[in-house]
């Protein structure tokens, strides 16, 4: 195979796999996409091909069914979790795996061993349905979307206008006019303050020109070809693609052709393009634009991307955007920002969001900064939690000595247990002084999930109380290592 296609089939087979640590990798897919998609275009089979060029065929066919399964804006959206859940990686120590017999150090893996509640960064869920209905309407699936937002309709749930509008558009395409038109008539009579108002303006007037028949195998590769069009501006001239670019947005696309259309704005710096990505963010669309016009201002990481995101955080009563703007900040690095929605935030709900996300940014001292004048315990327990996330065990070992709140103080120790960071002695050492079972239990439990045997036997062997000893054994017996068998025949004698 020549080496311009191996290269090509390369990155494109690695992309599902690796979510990059930063905003690079969506650009550098959506360009791999944009090759593909010319190279797909520029081939012409010969039917007396060899059989040589037949299996390259195939094998540049099953690359693009492997790209074509890659979310561009998700792996933009979860960006955030990778870097901290890579941070967690490198700092806690060895997470539960999914099917291990044993982890790190020999231990089978035990009940008892699994992270403490908080310890993992916690991913945003409650928007399957949602979300599994726009990936339903991308891949043509219509009556499959119809249900999927039903379920978000009928819980009346915050993006519930949102499934109005979508299922609306899916009933058109399924050539059941009458149905849309019902659908857009209750989005009015339910949600009269919706954001999502003006979309549906748009395609009650397409449904008015409509002939009610289902969407023809013509008009959905129509989509695709707009698709295959946006690609290429992308890698082309995205500049003199805006006022197209801007048609799109407001027109009745898929979800995943406006969200294309958005992300190349973030690619031109023609002063027009940059106005438009403002203007989203600032809720000019519906919702979800709002939403990926956020994260893509976060992706830019510039001064002038972080004062826009401050002052929509400011202006905003929306906790959902709020959210997504704090998210976007650490994705731009905007540190100094977040660390003043940690202090000065006051729902508590958002001020623990910033506090999380300065733990991926390894904002450590400004961390120590907000616990020093911290009186909520909850907001405490979240920043020790942060502290893990960013890796700092010298200060975490400082809260777990002079730390006088308990609960605060077991979850330090916790935190403590599952870091790698701290050396075993300094464990030895607070289990020696800890008189809660509880603290101690948390530990060994650490100890553990560490693979520290030998320390394990050590506490095992100087341990009086019967019920600690015992505890500490059953962790032990878990373990097929050298010094583990050891000491269970020594318990034998």
């Amino acid at each position: 195979m020549k080496k311009w296609k191996h290269s090509l089939l390369t990155s494109a087979l690695a992309a599902p796999a690796f979510a990059q640590q930063d905003a690079d990798v969506a650009i550098a897919i959506e360009k791999a996409r944009s090759a593909i998609e010319q190279t797909r275009q520029s081939l012409t089979i010969d039917k007396f091909a060899t059989d040589k060029f037949a299996a390259e065929g195939a094998a540049l066919q099953a690359a693009q069914a492997k790209l074509a399964q890659v979310d561009i804006q998700a792996l933009a959206e979860r960006q955030l979790e990778m870097q901290v859940l890579k941070d967690r990686i490198e700092n806690v120590g060895p997470l539960a795996p999914l099917h291990p017999e044993r982890v790190p150090g020999n231990f089978a893996l035990a009940p008892a061993l699994a992270l403490p509640p908080g310890a993992v960064f916690q991913v945003r869920s409650g928007n399957g349905s949602y979300d599994g209905g726009t990936r339903a309407l991308d891949d043509h699936r219509y009556e499959d979307a119809i249900r999927q937002f039903d379920a978000v309709i009928n819980t009346r749930s915050t993006r519930a206008d949102g499934a109005l509008y979508w299922k609306g558009y899916a009933l058109d395409k399924a050539g059941r006019k009458d149905e849309a038109v019902a659908a857009i008539a209750k989005l009015r009579q339910d949600y009269p303050q919706s954001r999502w108002l003006n979309d549906a303006q748009a395609l009650e007037s397409a449904l008015k020109q409509g002939s009610g028949q289902p969407a023809s195998a013509a008009a959905e590769t129509n989509e695709d070809l707009k698709l295959m069009a946006i690609n290429s501006l992308m890698s082309g001239d995205p500049e003199r693609a805006v006022p197209l670019l801007e048609g799109v947005l407001k027109g009745n696309s898929a979800p995943r052709v406006k969200e294309r259309a958005l992300f190349v704005l973030t690619q031109s710096k023609a002063p027009r393009a940059t106005q438009l990505l403002s203007e989203y963010a600032k809720g000019a669309g519906n919702p979800d634009m709002q939403l990926r016009a956020i994260r893509y201002l976060g992706m830019s990481a510039t001064p002038d991307s972080q004062q826009q995101l401050v002052s929509i955080y400011s202006s905003s009563n929306d906790s959902g955007t709020k959210r997504e703007i704090i998210r976007s900040l650490m994705m731009s690095k905007g540190t100094d920002q977040v660390f003043n929605l940690a202090k000065n935030e006051k729902d508590p709900e958002l001020r623990i969001e910033a506090i999380r996300q300065l733990g991926g940014m390894r904002a450590t001292p400004q961390l120590m900064q907000l616990y020093a004048s911290e009186s909520s315990t909850d907001n405490k327990v979240s920043i020790v939690r942060s502290l893990m996330s960013a890796g700092a065990g010298d200060k975490i070992l400082e809260l777990a000595k002079n730390e006088k709140d308990p609960r605060v103080r077991t979850e330090a120790l916790r935190s403590l247990a599952h870091t790698n960071s701290v050396p075993s002695d300094a464990l030895m050492q607070l289990y020696a002084s800890e008189t809660d079972l509880k603290n101690r239990r948390e530990l060994v439990n650490g100890l553990a999930s560490r693979g520290e045997v030998k320390t394990l036997v050590e506490l095992a062997r100087k341990e009086s109380d019967p019920a600690t000893k015992k505890m500490i054994v059953e962790r032990i017996s878990t373990s097929h290592s050298k010094e583990a068998t050891d000491y269970m025949m020594e318990l034998l004698k």
